[in-house]
């Protein structure tokens, strides 16, 4: 299947969120949304021996690893560790701004740097046998026009990658935080929409601000995919609906208390592993997204975690969510 047809509908890369637990939860909602991980930095996987997070459940595919990086030689060697772990694709973060990253001189920053970051690029493609693709911002600091997009991406596509991720606003690398960086900026989807034009063949996913299936409907059609960020983890149903009416698939018919109990399944299942409660049971918070009693499903799923046990808790979790 092409990059166009399986990336209609992405879910963002999310630190502290986009764990394995919670793409789990995500998989059990919709079977076609494509998944990623939280940002993996090369040096926590080749030095930091932090292979928990490369850890990842058969039932997540397709999902693709984002890697954090700038030296070639880390990125290609932590490529192939990705692909040798099963990952679906690789992706490069160009656009984190955080200063931690920029100290690391990778994220948002390399996008002053355009053939380093093709060199990047193409030294993976050639090393690995599943895609490579790239997740950027439209421009950082005063660097903002389109002109600089564009001459970002026509370097860039040199290196045989053909995958942009597009977050719709530049990035600020000093004076605001990540947080301030994901809604201070202004969006400009039609950056996005032109750059879609002016290399119609790239395949362009529209990153940022995304709330709902029918938003997505509208970019999609203007560009190839669209990529749902936070709306997603605040309310993870809203993706329920996104394999029959993107994807043309027959829906999957599961309510909130079908999905609860599956997930604590899951949840039983890997307390025996070892795995911590609390970092399991975080990812419900949203479940509840809109339910008369969503509220006291959020207090129960915090007496749940700060108790560190899920005996006598299950029905009473049921219970709270509306259907």
């Amino acid at each position: 299947m092409s990059f166009a047809s399986t990336h209609k509908v992405c879910i963002a890369p999310m630190m502290q969120y986009t764990d394995m637990h919670d793409r789990y939860l995500l998989r059990l909602i919709s079977k076609r949304v494509f998944l990623y991980t939280e940002m993996v930095t090369t040096g926590a996987i080749l030095y930091g021996k932090c292979f928990h997070q490369l850890e990842y459940n058969q039932e997540e595919h397709p999902v693709s690893v984002q890697l954090g990086g700038s030296e070639i030689k880390d990125l290609v060697e932590s490529a192939k560790i990705s692909e040798n772990y099963g990952y679906d694709e690789i992706n490069l973060n160009v656009g984190c701004p955080s200063d931690r990253v920029q100290k690391g001189r990778f994220g948002a920053c390399l996008m002053l740097e355009p053939n380093h970051v093709a060199d990047c690029l193409s030294a993976m493609k050639n090393n690995v046998s599943i895609p490579v693709s790239i997740k950027c911002r439209l421009g950082v600091d005063h660097h903002d026009t389109y002109e600089f997009l564009y001459n970002f991406v026509e370097i860039v596509k040199e290196s045989g990658v053909n995958d942009f991720i597009i977050h719709s606003r530049n990035g600020i690398l000093k004076g605001l935080s990540p947080r301030q960086n994901r809604n201070i900026p202004p969006l400009k989807y039609d950056y996005v929409y032109k750059l879609k034009e002016d290399f119609p063949d790239l395949n362009i996913v529209i990153n940022g601000g995304i709330k709902n299936i029918n938003e997505c409907k509208t970019h999609l059609t203007k560009v190839d995919g669209v990529m749902i960020g936070r709306a997603a983890y605040e309310n993870p149903f809203l993706i329920k609906d996104i394999d029959s009416e993107i994807y043309g698939l027959e829906p999957v018919l599961k309510s909130k208390k079908a999905i609860l109990n599956q997930y604590l399944d899951y949840v039983e299942e890997k307390l025996e592993q070892g795995y911590e409660l609390s970092k399991m049971m975080k990812h419900l918070f949203g479940l509840s997204r809109g339910d008369k009693y969503a509220k006291t499903f959020r207090i129960k799923i915090l007496e749940v975690m700060k108790k560190e046990s899920l005996k006598g808790h299950r029905q009473d979790l049921e219970d709270l969510l509306f259907y």
